[in-house]
This record gives structure tokens, sequence and C-alpha cells, in this order.
């Protein structure tokens, strides 16, 4: 049986004037699994968090969170006590020491883990006499994790969470995303950074200027999406293809470039009717993906 889903929108819209940050988004995150939410900087994936935990209201369409609906303020509030969120900006309270505020926060939750808060506190070297406002900015963010990954919480929601992270220090963040789940927690990350979503999450979704243009499985990416490349012995005739799993199609001299998100062998029987000389085909990275969904040049990437 399929789970419910841990977050659900339909025509989810969040408008400024006339400027759509986020527009008609139809998305579906399933529980058990990490899903990376992928897109550029200002491509609406902070928008969208802030309307899924009530903390902005949608100017049109719905959506569910932990099956709640987002619309109505009481059951945004229950559905939040569930949820462990960190913030873009990871503001806290710059007064306290960092022992300070995990005692505080750790005196509204129940669910509590103290065994992952020692590891965590660890694992991250956090200075427990040193002021908050007094860490530098990747301190701040490992401080913040501590705070989400210490709850057992039925969904962990976070934006942006490696942002003033080193690398060793975005190494444990992953490692702790992978934790969570194997624990139970449902992962919703967002990011722009698509090394870190292929290491370590099951399912991704790209956002681009507000509208939801990919939603698969990195399972499905590794088996199904394709780059296939022909080579012609004169100049290259222009291709059409009417299978609907074609995602872009690149010219270059003698050489087409096609990925295909499934069906690459209808695609490569099409290419050599065209009159191809030569047919290779080759698995299509998270980062081939992204760039052809947001449709930017990719010709780049491709040859």
């Amino acid at each position: 049986m399929t789970p419910d889903p841990v977050i659900e929108t339909h025509n989810l819209t969040k408008q400024y004037g006339r400027f759509k940050a986020v527009s008609n988004l139809d998305m579906r995150i399933g529980g058990g699994r990490i899903t990376g939410f992928l897109g550029r900087n200002g491509a609406g994936k902070s928008t969208t968090i802030k309307m899924l935990l009530g903390i902005s209201r949608p100017t049109s369409g719905t959506g569910t969170l932990l099956g709640r609906s987002i619309g109505d303020s009481s059951e945004c509030r229950k559905s939040r006590e569930r949820v462990a969120y960190v913030a873009e900006d990871k503001q806290t309270y710059g007064y306290m020491t960092v022992a300070q505020l995990i005692a505080f926060t750790r005196s509204f939750y129940t669910d509590w883990d103290i065994d992952s808060e020692r590891r965590l506190l660890r694992q991250f070297a956090l200075p427990l006499t040193r002021k908050v406002s007094a860490l530098s900015k990747g301190m701040r963010t490992k401080l913040a994790l501590l705070l989400a990954l210490s709850r057992h919480s039925q969904l962990l929601i976070l934006d942006e969470p490696s942002e003033g992270l080193d690398p060793v220090s975005i190494e444990e963040l992953l490692q702790a995303l992978v934790t969570a789940a194997a624990d139970g927690t449902a992962v919703f990350f967002s990011s722009h950074q698509i090394a870190e979503v292929e290491r370590v999450a099951d399912h991704v979704c790209i956002i681009d200027h507000g509208r939801l243009v990919a939603d698969t499985s990195l399972e499905e990416i590794r088996q199904d999406y394709r780059r296939i490349t022909f080579g012609f012995a004169t100049a290259a005739p222009p291709l059409q293809f009417s299978n609907p799993f074609v995602r872009s199609v690149q010219t270059d001299g003698r050489q087409v470039t096609v990925v295909a998100v499934r069906n690459s062998n209808d695609v490569i029987e099409c290419g050599r009717g065209f009159g191809a000389s030569t047919v290779e085909s080759t698995p299509v990275s998270l980062r081939e993906v992204f760039l052809s969904a947001v449709k930017e040049d990719i010709h780049d990437a491709l040859v």
C-alpha cells in the first residue's frame, strides 16, 4: 500500500503584485524517503516551504502537511507539532548560550532524543558556553540542525541546510539526513546544490520560476534517462521526434544529442530512420536532468 503523502499541493500559488513566486504547484511528497527540492536561487523553494508551514498564506490553491490543511491556522499548528524545520536564515536567540538554547528548546518537546543531542554535540563540536550571537554562520547552522534532528519528528523540512557549511560539515549533514530517514523520519530539503541532492535523495522535485518542471525518483533517472548521440556522415538533418519522452534535442555539426526520459529504444530506432550512421546511448546525471528541466542551454553538458 502506498503511504499517505506527507506533503501535497494542488494549484498552489503565491503572487506578489504581478509577480508569481509560485505558480499552480502540484506536488505529492511521499513518506519514508528523502526528497530533494531542487531549484535555482529565486525559483520559489523558500516561498513554497513557508506556505506549507503556514508562515505565508497562499494567494490561491490548496495543500496539506501531514494530512492537515495548510489553509487552516488551527490545522497548521497541529501539523507543525510533528514537523522539525530548519529555516534558510537559521535565526536563533542570540543572547543565550548554546547550552541554554538547547535546554530551552528541549523543554518544549516530549519526543526529544537526548542520545541524539549528545551525539550531535560531539559530531558538530558545538561550544556549549559560547553565546549564540558569537557563533560563526556555519556553527549557527549546525546548532539549528541539532535542534531539529534531536526530535523524533514525523517530517523534517530543511531550507538550504548546507548554506555556510564547510565540506566536512556538509558531509556530516548529509549523513545525519540519511540517519534520520533510516529512523523513520521523512526528509524534505531544498537546495540548489545538485551534488548534495544526488548524494542522498531518493526522490527529486525540480522547481523553476515557481513551477514544478520535474518530479522523479533518482532510481528512475539512473534506469530510464538516457543521453543518445546520433552521428551522421554529413551535416545532421533536422530531427523531429514525436516521442513524448524526448526532453531535449541539440544539434552540433554532424551530431545530434537527445535526452530521453524513457523509451530510449524507440528514440534510437527513430534516429536510425533519419540515417544516423552511429548511435551512442549513455546514462544521464541529475545535473543534466536539472539543466534540461529548467530549459538552460545544455549543449556543454551533453557533448
